[in-house]
């Protein structure tokens, strides 16, 4: 069916628009921007009609770092209700990470996940492939034959592969590809039995910490090996102040890196852990107030280019053990958007235009994949959502299976209408909280 969006605010930063228009959608496509001819407004005489007065029409947001557990971990979360989840919270593709059981290292296990994907997803999936085989660190992949069977990265998240020389490798391959290494930074020897930030929270709840240096010692580590490979490095997760710093200095150095933050590290600090409780537990940790000071100034300076939300959902009784024994991650496809309107666009640090930069047009070319841009002829992926609604998260009302936030009750502003995926509308917000 035809859609017809009226009396929208369009936000396309690819090119340049910032206005109120109409959008028309042919066949899962861009028809047209703005004012139609007599004769093309025929076609669209029994579309089906979207309102969006008071709301923003934006390209579909993308997802580079979501862990969607299937298969191995269903009762954590499946594509179908990982994908639905994100959808609700405005994102038209995901990238899945590769710490599935068994782990995606294989052109087979790429070919499963978006066999499973064209089955139960109504967005995009974009599967990444692990850098070693079983993410043991011993032996590289068949990135070749990944991306041949449609992997869009690679990336060895959950971990970082230590051993440089068999990583400089697989980035060498994944440059004659031409794909991107999607980067977790930790050094694993530094971590020990570390399970959040290192500082004074840390001392006086008697959990181990883990220092900036775990992280900040391997983005050092793998932008010397971007720069040596000529591999398109990107880093997940971002949560110091030097990661930001290193990558300002690559770039200056024209290394091909970009990075990401996740809304928990620009949102929260380690003073807001209220006790022992480990919604508040995730990798890389909550980290410090100048920390997350610099993280937003390297998204307000486009030094970090997209914000991701490490979507990791985790079963209720897990999360009920202490800081230092549960699993680490939080869920965050549905609270993502909410939380980048209330604490950077409202705080000053972005734009609405700059949020859909970060959220959107970034991420697709950072990927290599069409999206962000809703020119005639493009793909109709669109979020259309507003910035003034008023209210506060309830992780009784999520759609994925994770319940795990340390977001729970936050008052927040920013919801998402509309997820429009292919032409088709995947998610219509009806109502309550």
């Amino acid at each position: 069916m035809n859609l017809w969006i009226k009396n929208g605010h369009l936000l396309d930063p690819a090119n340049h628009c910032d206005e109120i228009c109409d959008i028309y959608i042919k066949e899962g496509r861009v028809a047209g921007i703005g004012s139609l001819s007599s004769d093309e407004k025929e076609e669209f005489e029994n579309a089906e009609v979207i309102d969006a007065a008071g709301k923003y029409v934006m390209p579909g947001f993308v997802d580079l770092h979501v862990h969607l557990r299937e298969p191995g971990f269903e009762y954590k979360e499946t594509i179908r209700t990982g994908t639905a989840a994100a959808a609700k919270g405005g994102f038209t593709a995901v990238c899945p990470m590769p710490n599935t059981n068994p782990a995606t290292d294989c052109p087979e296990m790429i070919k499963r996940i978006l066999d499973i994907a064209g089955r139960d997803s109504k967005i995009h999936v974009y599967p990444v492939g692990a850098v070693t085989k079983g993410q043991m660190g011993k032996e590289i992949t068949d990135i070749a034959g990944m991306v041949q069977a449609g992997a869009k990265a690679i990336s060895e998240d959950g971990k970082s592969v230590m051993d440089a020389q068999l990583y400089r490798r697989a980035m060498e391959e994944a440059a004659k590809a031409g794909i991107p290494v999607l980067a977790h930074c930790e050094d694993k020897n530094m971590v020990g039995n570390g399970a959040m930030n290192a500082g004074k929270k840390a001392d006086f709840l008697g959990i181990p910490g883990i220092s900036n240096a775990v992280e900040d010692v391997i983005v050092a580590r793998d932008i010397l090996l971007a720069r040596e490979t000529g591999a398109r490095l990107h880093l997940c997760h971002c949560s110091t102040r030097d990661s930001v710093a290193m990558i300002r200095f690559a770039k200056e150095q024209g290394v091909p890196v970009s990075g990401e933050v996740c809304p928990h590290h620009f949102a929260m600090t380690e003073d807001e852990i209220p006790s022992d409780d480990a919604n508040y537990k995730m990798n890389p940790p909550l980290r410090s107030r100048g920390d997350v000071d610099m993280l937003c100034q390297g998204l307000s300076e486009g030094i970090m280019e997209a914000i991701s939300t490490d979507h990791a959902p985790h079963g209720e009784e897990e999360k009920k053990k202490s800081i230092a024994d549960a699993p680490f991650g939080i869920v965050g496809s549905e609270t993502a958007y909410a939380l980048a309107v209330t604490y950077l666009v409202k705080k000053g640090y972005l734009t609405p235009m700059q949020l859909v930069e970060r959220m959107s047009t970034n991420p697709c070319r950072i990927l290599g994949v069409p999206g962000g841009d809703l020119s005639p002829g493009m793909p109709a992926d669109i979020t259309i959502a507003d910035m003034d609604s008023v209210y506060e998260i309830d992780k009784n009302t999520f759609v994925s299976k994770g319940k795990n936030t340390p977001f729970h009750g936050t008052r927040v502003q920013g919801r998402v209408h509309y997820t429009i995926a292919g032409g088709e509308i995947v998610y219509q917000y009806s109502g309550g909280k």
